[in-house]
C-alpha cells in the first residue's frame, strides 16, 4: 500500500467517524426540540452541523446513511395518539441569518425561475410556536394534527378543537359539497403574558417551570385530556395549505391569507407584500427591535414568492420549498461579568462547566446563568473568573457567553483551572485526548442518578408524567432512589409524606410509573442511558436482537454487522451489559414486569420484512435503490417504503453500491452520476414490475 493510499484511507476514516457524531448529534437537537421542546443550541448554530454533515456527505456520498438526518424533518410522533400520514409532507424551512444571504435567496430564486424581472414576496411574521395542520372536509372539521417528523404526525383533533380560533365548520365554503377537501396549517402559540400565569400556578404547586412559551405550548398539545389543554391559553394564526382538492384558492400567498379570514381564521396582521428583496431588507431592519412590543415571541420574518403558479417550477429539496426561506433575527445581546464558574454532572458522568454571571436582562428575562460548552470553549475564548462578557440567548432560549471584553480587564480577574475532581462525589475525573467532555466515571455519583432518572422518565424513553426536576432532586436526596428499578417500589405515602407533594399528587405519579410498564420494548432500551445510543439505534438494536436477554449476550462483531450500527457503538452496547451492576438492575427491572421483549405486532412486521428479503425469486431483495425526481403516481414516501417492506434499501445518495436508480420527471444530478457509473436506472413502471404490482 503507498503511502497516498495509506492518507486517503486516514481521511475516509476520520470522514466517516465525524459523520456518524454529527448525525448523533443533530438527531438529539432535533428530539430536543421537536419532541421534548427543550432546545439546546440556537438555529444558527444548528444549521452550521447540518451544513457540514451535507458537505461531507458531497465529497464522500458513499458514507452518507439512507436515513440520515439531512434528509428529514422533525421529530418522532408521540406515542399515545394516533399516528397519521401527511397528504403533503410538513417540510421544513430554510434560513437565512443576513441580508447578503437573503439576497443570495432571491438570486437562487430568479436562476431556477429563468428570469431577471424582480420577484414578489409576502413577508409573514415567524411565531415561535407548534405547527400544526387542520384537515377539511365539505367545509367541516375532519382532523388536526402535529407536524411531527415531517411525513407523519399525532393526531390530535380533540386538543386543538379546544381552541376558540379554530372553527370546527368553516364560516365559507367554496368547494364541492361531499368531496372536496382543504388542508390549513397554522401556528399554536402562547403569549408572554400567559406563560407568565401558569409558571406562577405551577410555582405555587412545587411543580418545574416552562422555560418558555413555545415549551409550554408544546407540553399543553401533548396532553392527553382535552380538558386541562382547554384551560391552557393557547392561540392560533393559519399561515398555508397543504393538500388541495377540488377546491377554488386564490393566485397569491396574500389572497389564501384574506380568505382564511372569510372562512373563520386568525391571521396574524403583520404581513407585508414585498415588490423586490430590498423592500424586504427594509422590514428586517424595522422588525428588528419592534418585535419587542409584540405580546408574543417570533424569531425571525418568512418570505414566500407571492405568486403560487410560480411554487411549482421552483419545487423542493427533501427538506424544504425553494420558494421560501426564513429570515432569522439576531439573538438579543447584554453585557455582564462572571462571577464564578461551576460545573455539573450529566447522566454519562459528562462534565459541563457554567458562568454565574451578574443578573442581567436578555431578551425580556433575567439571565443569572449560561453554558460554557466545555474546557477546550473555555481556552479558545480564554473565559476567566471576572471577566465582562457579551452574552446571548441562543435563539432567543438558551444563554451563552459570546466573547470577551479583553479590553475592559483589570488585572484581577483569575484563570479558570479545570477541576480534577468530581464536585458531586469527589470522584477523580477522566480526561480523555479522543473526546472533549472530560466524565465522572463513578456510576453512583448521586448527580448522574438524578440526570440517569429525568432519562429514563422523559417523554420518548419510560414517559413517567410528573417525574420533573425538583422532584427527582427530592427523591434522591431522600435516599428514595437509587437506580431505575426503585422507581417502580415507591409508595404513595413516600411520596406524600415529601414538600409540596399531596396525597392526589403521589396517586398520580404512583400511576405514572405502573403505566409505563406498557412502553414498547425499543423506549426501554433507549431509557437505559446506554452511551451513544438514542432512539432511533434503540430501533435498530431491537428489530435486531428482539429480547433483552438476545441483546445482553450479543457480541461487538454481530451489533456492528447490524446495519446503521458502527463499532463504537456496538462497543458501548458490550460494555454496559458487561458491567455486573447494570445486569443486576435489568433482573430487578425485569422483575418489576417492565417490557422485556418486541410485541407480537412488532415481530410480526420484522418477519414479514424478513421474509421478503429471504425470497430468491424477489427481484427487491438485498437490493439498493436511489428515488430522483418526481414519479407519475407515487411520493418518494411511498415508493420507499414498498421497496423497504419488499426486503430493499432506499438509499439517498449514489454509489458503487446502488443496484437501480429510480428516475422520474426532472431527474437531477443523482440520474448523471448513475450513468458516470453505468448504473441501471429504470421508471417508475418497471418498478411497481419489480415490486409484484405491475
Amino acid at each position: 500500500m503507498t503511502k497516498q493510499t495509506d492518507l486517503f484511507g486516514e481521511e475516509r476514516s476520520r470522514a466517516e467517524k465525524r459523520m456518524r457524531g454529527l448525525e448523533r448529534e443533530i438527531e438529539r437537537h432535533n428530539r430536543l426540540y421537536y419532541e421534548q421542546a427543550q432546545p439546546e443550541i440556537s438555529d444558527r448554530e444548528y444549521d452550521a452541523l447540518v451544513h457540514e454533515l451535507e458537505e461531507l456527505e458531497r465529497r464522500h456520498p458513499d458514507l452518507a446513511s439512507p436515513d440520515s438526518p439531512t434528509r428529514r424533518v422533525g421529530g418522532a410522533p408521540a406515542e399515545g395518539f394516533e399516528t397519521i400520514r401527511h397528504a403533503v409532507p410538513m417540510l421544513s424551512i430554510s434560513n437565512t441569518y443576513s441580508p447578503d444571504e437573503l439576497r443570495e435567496f432571491d438570486k437562487r430564486v430568479k436562476r431556477l425561475l429563468e428570469t431577471t424581472d424582480p420577484v414578489a414576496y409576502l413577508v409573514e411574521l415567524k411565531i415561535d410556536g407548534v405547527s400544526a395542520t387542520l384537515m377539511y372536509r365539505s367545509g367541516a372539521l375532519e382532523y388536526g394534527a402535529t407536524r411531527g417528523n415531517g411525513v407523519e404526525g399525532d393526531v390530535i383533533t380533540n386538543n386543538l378543537a379546544t381552541l376558540p380560533q379554530i372553527p370546527r365548520r368553516l364560516k365559507r365554503w367554496r368547494g364541492a359539497e361531499n368531496a372536496s377537501a382543504l388542508e390549513v396549517r397554522g401556528e399554536v402559540y402562547m403569549e408572554r403574558a400567559g406563560l407568565a400565569k401558569i409558571n406562577e400556578e405551577r410555582r405555587e404547586a412545587g411543580l418545574e417551570l416552562f422555560a418558555n412559551p413555545r415549551n409550554a405550548t408544546a407540553g399543553t398539545l401533548k396532553r392527553l385530556d382535552p380538558r386541562e389543554v382547554a384551560r391552557r391559553p393557547l392561540r392560533f394564526f393559519a399561515y398555508a395549505v397543504g393538500l388541495v382538492e377540488d377546491y377554488p384558492l386564490p393566485d397569491s400567498q396574500g389572497e389564501i391569507l384574506e380568505h382564511f379570514e372569510e372562512l373563520g381564521f386568525p391571521v396574524n396582521p403583520q404581513r407585508w407584500r414585498c415588490p423586490d428583496v430590498e423592500a424586504i431588507l427594509d422590514i428586517v431592519a424595522e422588525w428588528e427591535t419592534k418585535r419587542k412590543d409584540l405580546p408574543y415571541d417570533t424569531d425571525g420574518l418568512v418570505v414566500k414568492v407571492d405568486e403560487r403558479r410560480l411554487h411549482a417550477p421552483l419545487g423542493a429539496t427533501s427538506k424544504s420549498p425553494r420558494w421560501l426561506c426564513a429570515y432569522k433575527f439576531s439573538a438579543e445581546q447584554a453585557t455582564t461579568r462572571i462571577l464564578s464558574i461551576e460545573v455539573q454532572v450529566g447522566r454519562t458522568g459528562a462534565v459541563t462547566p457554567v458562568a454565574n454571571l451578574d443578573p442581567v436582562l436578555v431578551a425580556g428575562s433575567t439571565v443569572s446563568r449560561a453554558t460554557l460548552h466545555n474546557r477546550d470553549e473555555i481556552a479558545r475564548k480564554d473565559i476567566r473568573v471576572g471577566d465582562q462578557v457579551v452574552i446571548e440567548k441562543a435563539g432567543d432560549v438558551i444563554p451563552k457567553v459570546v466573547r470577551v471584553l479583553e479590553n475592559l480587564r483589570t488585572g484581577a480577574e483569575r484563570i479558570y483551572d479545570f477541576p480534577t475532581r468530581c464536585p458531586a462525589c469527589d470522584s477523580s475525573l477522566a480526561f480523555s485526548e479522543e473526546e472533549v467532555a472530560v466524565r465522572c466515571e463513578n456510576a453512583s455519583c448521586p448527580a448522574q442518578i438524578k440526570e440517569r432518572i429525568l432519562h429514563f422518565a422523559t417523554r420518548n424513553a419510560m414517559d413517567i408524567e410528573g417525574l420533573g426536576d425538583k422532584l427527582v432532586d427530592r427523591i434522591v436526596e431522600k435516599g428514595l432512589v437509587h437506580r431505575f428499578s426503585d422507581l417502580y417500589a415507591l409508595t404513595v405515602e413516600q411520596l406524600a409524606s415529601l414538600e409540596r407533594m399531596g396525597e392526589k399528587s403521589a396517586r398520580n405519579l404512583i400511576d405514572a410509573i405502573e403505566g409505563s410498564k406498557k412502553r414498547p420494548f425499543p423506549a426501554f432500551v433507549f431509557a437505559l442511558g446506554i452511551r451513544h445510543i438514542g432512539e432511533s439505534v434503540a430501533a435498530l438494536l431491537t428489530a435486531a436482537f428482539p429480547t433483552i436477554d438476545d441483546l445482553m449476550k450479543a457480541q461487538a462483531a454481530e451489533i456492528d454487522a447490524v446495519e446503521g450500527i458502527g463499532a463504537t457503538l456496538a462497543e458501548s452496547v458490550v460494555a454496559f451489559f458487561a458491567n455486573a451492576e447494570n445486569r443486576e438492575e435489568i433482573e430487578r427491572l425485569r422483575h418489576a414486569g417492565l417490557p422485556m421483549a418486541l410485541g407480537k405486532e412488532e415481530m410480526r412486521a420484522i418477519r414479514l420484512r424478513e421474509r421478503a428479503a429471504s425470497d430468491a425469486s424477489n427481484p427487491v431483495a438485498g437490493k439498493t435503490f436511489v428515488l430522483t425526481g418526481t414519479l407519475p403516481t407515487l411520493t418518494r414516501e411511498e415508493a420507499s417504503e414498498r421497496i423497504e417492506s419488499r426486503g430493499g434499501k432506499v438509499s439517498g445518495s449514489v454509489s458503487k453500491k446502488t443496484d437501480y436508480v429510480v428516475a422520474g420527471e426532472k431527474a437531477g444530478s443523482k440520474l448523471d452520476k448513475a450513468r458516470q457509473l453505468k448504473i441501471e436506472t429504470i421508471d417508475e413502471t418497471r418498478l411497481l414490475r419489480m415490486l409484484g404490482e405491475g
